[in-house]
């Protein structure tokens, strides 16, 4: 059981974690991206640990890594030599995880457990731009791959208790996410496209004229978002935010725009 330690809500927050490893290779492209994390961090007190739903792990149930030292997964491919020797040696917590499978089965979501599994790139990268140290224990919970809004938004609901215990819960996507776009030079049409669906992203996470309900409405149907198809032409670095609104149930309290690699992009903070 995971001790309830403090008796504030910890943040939980959606990250645009950026191109493969390049925001700890100095890319230049990612420099705002970096900068805003380290601002995120420096501006919130530690947690005791945190939760990632990275968009790099799909399974057929939600499937939760439950080893204490995980190792890293490079799950990218045709960059330099350093970026297969970064290292995070941060701790996996066992307990927390077991606690995560408890809930879900409470709510009658059935779920699995990894003790295997690393943790990609989803993962280490965002964290370790935030806590360079490594000394958050981490666990790490997949989409599933039927990708629907709806059930990450409850899975979020019943993690959201996480929060009581000084858990952070981090969804690791991208707000932009059409990888063919990210290397062509944009169009006019394309940075409307771009723009519009940030917009209509970001107004669906701070309007406070949207109770929950209606915000999960919003984000369920986020396809018929104007720019949604171009700037997600497969949904699984959009579906983690879903799983922070289910979890956070309240307006985002601040969002962090920026440019990366030729692209608008934010993070979101509840």
């Amino acid at each position: 059981m995971v001790a309830n330690v403090k008796k504030h809500l910890s943040p939980v927050l959606f990250v645009s974690h950026g191109g493969g490893p390049l925001p700890l290779l100095g890319d230049k492209q990612h420099v705002q991206l970096v900068s805003s994390l380290q601002e995120i961090a420096a501006g919130m007190q530690k947690p005791a640990a945190i939760l990632v739903i990275s968009a790099h792990w799909e399974t057929l149930k939600p499937t939760v890594t439950t080893g204490p030292n995980p190792s890293l997964i490079y799950d990218y491919s045709g960059f330099p030599k350093s970026a297969y020797e970064i290292t995070y040696p941060v701790k996996g917590q066992p307990a927390i995880a077991a606690e995560i499978l408890s809930m879900l089965s409470k709510d009658k979501i059935a779920a699995s457990q990894d003790p295997d599994r690393g943790f990609d790139h989803g993962v280490f990268v965002p964290l370790k731009i935030m806590y360079p140290d490594a000394s958050i224990p981490c666990v790490q919970l997949s989409l599933c791959r039927t990708l629907d809004p709806a059930e990450h938004l409850q899975v979020g609901r019943v993690l959201a208790e996480l929060r009581r215990s000084n858990v952070m819960i981090i969804g690791s996507g991208f707000s932009f996410h059409n990888l063919k776009a990210f290397f062509s030079t944009p169009t006019r049409d394309e940075i409307a496209l771009n723009e519009s669906f940030e917009r209509w992203l970001i107004d669906a996470c701070t309007d406070s004229k949207f109770n929950y309900a209606a915000r999960a409405e919003k984000l369920a149907a986020w396809s018929a978002a104007p720019g949604a198809k171009f700037c997600h032409p497969r949904e699984e670095h959009l579906i983690p935010l879903h799983v922070c609104v289910g979890a956070a149930q309240s307006v985002a309290k601040k969002v962090f725009e920026f440019d990366v690699m030729g692209r608008k992009a934010c993070h979101i903070l509840w």
